[in-house]
């Protein structure tokens, strides 16, 4: 056990440039302040988290607020495992340990690579980088976030990243992979290969936390975690993972029951029907469901969960997280519409409070996990239970019509952005024009292109070193627009399409 430690305290601690730090001083602890410090994190106060802030005021969390929560959730859990059974702290000592502060590090970073306008612009920024742009890597939020640590911030010690610790920089690996390393596992279903892969293998995985121009540095990270096997996280960035399921599924019911977004009649109608009518549901064809009917998309995603996680999707176990989520949510929280006065508050209070705690006091750690799975996880129970939280969040929430159309408007603001810089980048005419840190991200990430080429040549394709140009520029468009605000987003845009009616005040941020 000890070994292990040593191995976590020696190799973990480690930058990739050496530093003099003040007597005393934590390596973790700078760490944490530099990603805190960093205008990366800042921005994040600007950027959608599930549902626009727009004529909302202060109820509605955004990309920081939850970051935050985030921490503080993933801190809790880890001091918990460092202080449990002395089987459980072994466990944790054989893997490389589980630091707090870590843990922080990673949960306060974990989503300073989203792009503006929450998921809905990562999917719609990497469909555009791809066949657009032709960016094999395409965009991910969790790529972005290891290349903004590693290659887009700075800091005192280096002009490319902030030169964190090795562990800090493997507990954000949420997804230890590259875009095309399962291309080869074809003939695997989605049930066999880690969560977030995806179906679609034969594109690449779905999920993944590095570009080809920073995998090396990933693999280098992980590489001070011997005893974790290939494709696992690190003890810290499971418990970051768990931490952010946590907090999704309950700050962000906050949110949508302060907003009068969720409503009670249509809650408890698909609950509660599916609840009496289940064994009928569960006899009909899949073509027969109607999601339109309550109770029919309950049913249709239990179904779901069922095909993708049979390890540990229980019956049982669903039924009893639908009833308990009906009893706590529907018939105890949303049965008195939120009026914005002190009663209301108190309320929807006592009910995060009270679920959070739930769910931090239902950790598990496996020695050996399933696939899907990781060595921190959620207990069987409290998996279903979150399970049921987040098809709440989907159903009635990301699939409502009004939030659908707007969405839809901003998918265009990210498409219209990324062909109008790219455009601009490609005129030999205008290339005095440029915004001034546009050119030299297009510099920066034209180097590292170069760079991947000089130590492996097939790195680049049939194109080879006649990419390098293309794709640096690719790369920097979207470095560009990922570290975009939504509100600079939507600016910009309307400067790039002429439709802006202060060009001066609007572009100064570019």
């Amino acid at each position: 056990m000890t070994e292990r430690l040593k191995l976590h305290n020696d190799g973990g601690r480690e930058r990739d440039v050496a530093e003099a730090g003040q007597p005393g001083e934590d390596e973790f602890r700078v760490d944490i302040e530099r990603i805190r410090f960093s205008p990366f994190f800042s921005r994040l106060a600007a950027v959608t988290q599930v549902i626009p802030q727009a004529g909302s005021g202060t109820v509605i969390h955004n990309r920081l607020t939850h970051s935050l929560k985030v921490s503080a959730v993933a801190r809790s859990i880890a001091i918990t495992l460092n202080n449990s059974d002395e089987r459980t702290r072994s466990v944790l000592a054989e893997l490389g340990g589980c630091d707090p502060v870590v843990v922080q590090a990673a949960a306060a970073a974990h989503d300073m690579g989203h792009p503006p306008f929450g998921h809905l612009g990562e999917k719609e920024l990497d469909r555009v980088s791809r066949s657009v742009l032709r960016l094999p890597d395409g965009f991910e939020g969790n790529a972005q976030t290891f290349r903004i640590l590693t290659a887009l911030d700075s800091c005192d010690a280096t002009a490319r990243g902030l030169n964190l610790t090795r562990a800090v920089k493997a507990a954000v690996l949420k997804y230890p992979w590259a875009r095309g390393d399962w291309t080869q596992h074809q003939r695997l279903s989605s049930a066999e290969m880690p969560r977030g892969v995806g179906d679609e293998v034969s594109q690449g995985a779905m999920k993944f936390s590095a570009y080809a121009t920073e995998t090396a540095e990933m693999h280098d990270a992980l590489s001070v975690f011997p005893r974790m096997d290939r494709y696992q996280q690190t003890l810290e960035c499971a418990v970051m993972d768990v931490a952010d399921d946590i907090a999704y599924a309950v700050h962000d019911l906050d949110d949508f029951y302060r907003s009068n977004i969720l409503q009670y009649t249509s809650v408890s109608a698909e609950l509660g029907r599916w609840l009496s009518d289940c064994r009928e549901l569960g006899r009909l064809h899949d073509t027969e469901l109607d999601r339109r009917r309550p109770g029919h998309a309950l049913e249709s995603m239990w179904r779901h969960i069922q095909e993708k996680d049979p390890w540990i999707a229980d019956e049982d176990a669903f039924r009893q997280s639908v009833q308990r989520v009906n009893r706590d949510l529907v018939e105890g929280l949303l049965a008195v519409p939120y009026d914005g006065g002190l009663e209301a508050d108190r309320a929807v209070t006592a009910f995060t409070r009270r679920w959070i705690d739930r769910l931090k006091a239902s950790i598990v750690v496996d020695a050996r996990p399933h696939v899907r799975s990781g060595h921190v996880r959620l207990s069987d129970t409290a998996w279903h239970d979150v399970v049921v939280l987040k098809f709440v969040h989907s159903r009635f929430v990301l699939e409502r019509s009004d939030l659908a159309v707007y969405q839809r408007g901003q998918t265009r603001i990210i498409a219209s952005l990324v062909e109008g810089f790219h455009e601009w980048l490609r005129d030999p005419d205008e290339a005095t024009t440029i915004p001034r840190r546009l050119l030299d991200s297009v510099e920066a990430a034209t180097q590292e292109y170069q760079d991947l080429y000089d130590r492996d040549p097939s790195s680049l394709g049939e194109e080879g070193a006649s990419a390098i140009v293309r794709l640096g520029r690719a790369r920097a468009v979207v470095d560009y627009i990922a570290s975009f605000t939504d509100a600079q987003a939507m600016s910009v845009n309307a400067l790039i399409t002429g439709s802006s009616e202060e060009p001066w005040e609007a572009g100064r941020g570019l």
